[in-house]
């Protein structure tokens, strides 16, 4: 007899560890969680920018060039200091850049989408229409923006101008150049236009040097220069076909009526589970408790970026966490009314739910694999909340929930069916 209640009393210390651990976790830990989760620029305000990749008559759209002005672009962003941006390829040929925050939308603008040709070359002529400079025909430059180090940036010379620093990787090569071009102009372009001309007055075997004039008249100018450089040169002209604000009051608004309707939302969920399976209901509500901060965890952890559709999302896996764990009491209640005792139920029950619980996740993760994989934007956003969602509700509707719940029936603390939403006449053998 010691030995049974022994052994029910341990049962139940430790489904009552479990349940002070999810508590506990959820209640100290969960606001720091949701904190440190990146929000979208439809939830915090921000802008969308969306460029076309153009072709030109000598350097036509190509795959691999394709991929390289995407990740060109990606290194002006992560040059930018912006967090957990949302850079992607849309319609074989377009680029689109979701910024989340507050910033200079202008010069942002021009710092992503600027092509940032850099080229030396030893001659120019100056149209006498036009005033504009221009390479001699069939010129080959002297250099380009490939051959220095990403190391550029904003400095000032001996006589306080700005000045934008600059290494090439191979110091021979600048010395070569200045060696050849000692007392004569060098002509420097920036995507085409002449930035500076400045006359070579001795020769640079470091292979360090300086830029200025043009337009590089203030610290923000040079500074923005020198990190499209640092960046490369974009293989193909870039044209701005949209550009969308979110103000930050507006993304706000979205999250907060967002926010609102999911709580409203769990807290039906949670009442519904406690009224129609009383105690079995509570330990599903504990497990939808755990999934939830699951999901912030992971949420944080791979830096997902939450949308208004990521959330959309996270309430849907809720509801199926919560069909899960009616699939499960549905089958543990046909096993009662055919006689069985109510551990054997629970076991058969499970056992029995368990492939069609499968059947229908695995359907849905399919779904939302096979949006994020044709999606764009959003979509892709609220596939990725679907998946990590549907993985997370079979590990706590399944795993944790059947758990807590056979330890507790074994604890034989509650064993009346009527407490685990098992209607009166039922008789257990």
């Amino acid at each position: 007899m010691k030995r049974k209640s022994s052994n029910r009393w341990g049962r139940f210390g430790l489904f009552f560890v479990l349940v002070c651990a999810i508590v506990g976790l959820t209640a100290g830990t969960s606001m720091k969680l949701w904190k440190s989760i990146p929000l979208g620029l439809d939830l915090q305000g921000g802008f969308d920018l969306l460029y076309q990749i153009e072709a030109t008559p000598d350097h036509p759209l190509t795959k691999d060039g394709i991929q390289a002005a995407l990740q060109a672009v990606e290194l002006r962003v992560d040059n930018l200091g912006v967090s957990s941006p949302v850079i992607e390829l849309e319609n074989g040929n377009q680029i689109r850049v979701e910024l989340a925050g507050q910033f200079d939308q202008q010069s942002y603008e021009q710092i992503i989408g600027r092509q940032a040709k850099l080229e030396f070359y030893g001659q120019a002529k100056q149209d006498p229409k036009t005033g504009k400079w221009a390479p001699l025909p069939n010129e080959k430059p002297l250099a380009t923006g490939a051959d220095l180090k990403s190391n550029s940036h904003w400095a000032t010379d001996q006589f306080g101008q700005n000045v934008v620093t600059l290494e090439f990787k191979d110091p021979g090569l600048w010395q070569q150049i200045t060696k050849q071009y000692l007392n004569k102009p060098i002509y420097v372009f920036l995507d085409g236009n002449l930035l500076t001309d400045p006359v070579i007055q001795q020769i640079m075997s470091d292979g360090k040097s300086e830029i200025s004039g043009g337009d590089l008249n203030t610290p923000e100018k040079c500074t923005a220069l020198a990190q499209e450089l640092n960046a490369g040169a974009l293989p193909y002209p870039l044209h701005l076909i949209s550009s969308t604000s979110v103000g930050p009051s507006l993304g706000f608004a979205s999250l907060k009526a967002t926010m609102w309707a999911g709580l409203a939302a769990i807290i039906l969920i949670f009442l519904f589970m406690l009224v129609l399976y009383r105690l079995a209901g509570l330990i599903a509500d504990l497990a939808l408790v755990a999934y939830l901060y699951l999901v912030l965890v992971t949420f944080s952890g791979l830096h997902v970026v939450l949308t208004l559709p990521g959330l959309a999302a996270l309430v849907l896996g809720v509801g199926m966490a919560v069909d899960a764990n009616i699939i499960t009491y549905e089958r543990i209640k046909d096993e009662m009314r055919n006689g069985k005792s109510l551990q054997s139920s629970i076991l058969s029950g499970n056992k029995r739910a368990l492939r069609t619980i499968v059947d229908s996740n695995v359907t849905t993760f399919i779904a939302g694999a096979v949006m994020y994989w044709f999606g764009q934007a959003d979509i892709r956003g609220f596939a990725i909340s679907l998946m990590l969602s549907i993985v997370i509700s079979m590990l706590t509707a399944v795993l944790l929930a059947r758990a807590m719940l056979l330890l507790f029936v074994k604890s034989n603390l509650v064993n009346r069916p009527w407490w685990y939403g098992i209607g009166k006449g039922v008789v257990q053998k």
